[in-house]
């Protein structure tokens, strides 16, 4: 068993807090690997499990199905059915969150440590002996089928779909994990087993546990509860090339605010380059008001609300995106703007001013982050899912605080490309046509 020590300020207004975080690295008798965090001084434990894959991995025709059965889960486990077993889960006071996303089948618990056997027997049933009843499964199928019909009629929505089925084709990437109305109606009892089996593995397996609990209890907690799933799932899907070329695709679509979904090519999590990069995402446009989209398209024009940019570095493919919603009469001058402030970082870089503001920021909301259980479990299992050591936590920002303005401004001639950048706009907008 690793132990790592972590140690950093939290500051509130004018005090600030030395908080002490103790990572116990776990490995249960029967293989399986969790980061641990002792803390006794509340009779609770959140509890984080990954499986990576998730729907990506959905079979051929059956887009969706990770999705329905990922919904299915808390619908019956057992002997139970899915009114037993909300009553039962509700009596223990205790709390399951199942999501499934592209890469990702994320299940939360969160329960108290007087009914932590209960709690865990509870959820043990619902991942390895789910009912899939029939029942149940044409419920929950209704509940997406009014999703996908919800997310037909949204902008944003279109925008996404559009823009990743251009980026991505075949590629899981570029289909709704959701499904379509026509997949996910012809989803069977067959199909969520499938799903099932698929999906929760031991081996795609990331766990986390921070509360009341002590990492000798842990091993044997989670070969109970986990044990019995399948040792190995099925071959992920191949690494995809950003496939989608600078330009602009206009999606017809009766609204008087048109939206834009926008970007290109970015860069893996593991990038030498990647701090340089966040950082320069936070200047262009993740850094709110501060931010020179947020003070070129919104402070100086008035073209929107908000814009804003992220990186997104997928397990199989890298963006940077951006969006942003304006007036059918305004968005094509929004779009102009945002190219060419596109264009000045990389050309420009950054100022050493703009640099030391961000790091400040950087590194002064880092620690804040980790404000109770819950959210240190959450970031300790995202931090395994991409690699990260333990002692990252430590040493992050003084990885922000490492990049130059020299590596910065090189960073941002690299990442950036202007001439690169595909605009989806879905609504009426004035002066604007595809060109593709």
């Amino acid at each position: 068993m690793l132990r790592i020590v972590i140690a950093f300020c939290l500051s509130f207004t004018a005090s600030a807090a030395l908080a002490e975080i103790e990572i116990k690295q776990v490995t249960s008798p029967g293989g399986i690997n969790a980061w641990v965090v002792e803390e006794p001084a509340i009779p609770f434990v959140a509890l984080e499990i990954r499986f990576r894959g998730s729907a990506s991995l959905d079979l051929p025709g059956k887009r969706g199905a990770t999705n329905l059965m990922t919904g299915l889960l808390e619908e019956g486990a057992g002997d139970m059915t899915a009114q037993e077993f909300q009553t039962a889960r509700e009596g223990l006071a205790a709390s399951f969150s199942f999501r499934a996303f592209d890469d990702t089948l994320s299940i939360s618990a969160r329960f108290l440590t007087e009914n932590k056997a209960e709690a865990l027997d509870l959820l043990r049933q619902a991942l390895v002996d789910p009912n899939f009843d029939q029942d149940a499964l044409d419920r929950v199928r209704a509940q997406v089928l009014s999703g996908i019909a919800s997310d037909e009629k949204d902008p944003n929505t279109i925008a996404g779909n559009v823009f990743n089925a251009a980026a991505f084709g075949d590629h899981p990437y570029g289909s709704s994990s959701d499904g379509t109305v026509e997949s996910v109606t012809a989803l069977t009892q067959e199909d969520m087993f499938d799903a099932h089996r698929n999906a929760l593995t031991r081996d795609r397996l990331y766990v986390s546990v921070v509360g009341d609990t002590t990492a000798e209890a842990v091993g044997e907690m989670l070969d109970d509860l986990l044990g019995a799933l399948p040792a190995e799932g099925p071959a992920a899907p191949e690494d995809v090339d950003f496939g989608l070329a600078g330009g602009v695709t206009v999606i017809d679509y009766d609204t008087p605010q048109a939206v834009a979904l926008f970007g290109h090519k970015g860069l893996k999590r593991d990038d030498d380059d990647f701090f340089a990069a966040f950082i320069i995402n936070h200047v262009l446009g993740a850094g709110g008001f501060e931010s020179r989209l947020m003070t070129e398209v919104r402070e100086k024009r008035g073209l929107t609300y908000g814009i804003s940019t992220f990186l997104v570095p997928k397990f199989h493919a890298e963006m940077m995106l951006g969006s942003v919603a304006s007036s059918n009469a305004t968005i094509a001058e929004a779009i102009a703007v945002t190219r060419a402030e596109w264009a000045r970082m990389a050309d420009d870089g950054l100022s050493a001013e703009e640099l030391a503001v961000a790091k400040t920021f950087l590194t002064g909301e880092y620690p804040l982050r980790f404000d109770g259980n819950a959210e240190i479990a959450k970031i300790m299992v995202g931090m395994q899912m991409v690699g990260l050591p333990p002692e990252y936590v430590v040493n992050r920002n003084h990885y922000v605080e490492a990049v130059t303005l020299e590596e910065i401004n090189r960073v941002a001639s690299e990442l950036l490309q202007p001439d690169d950048l595909h605009f989806v706009v879905v609504g009426k907008p004035e002066g604007l046509t595809s060109t593709q």
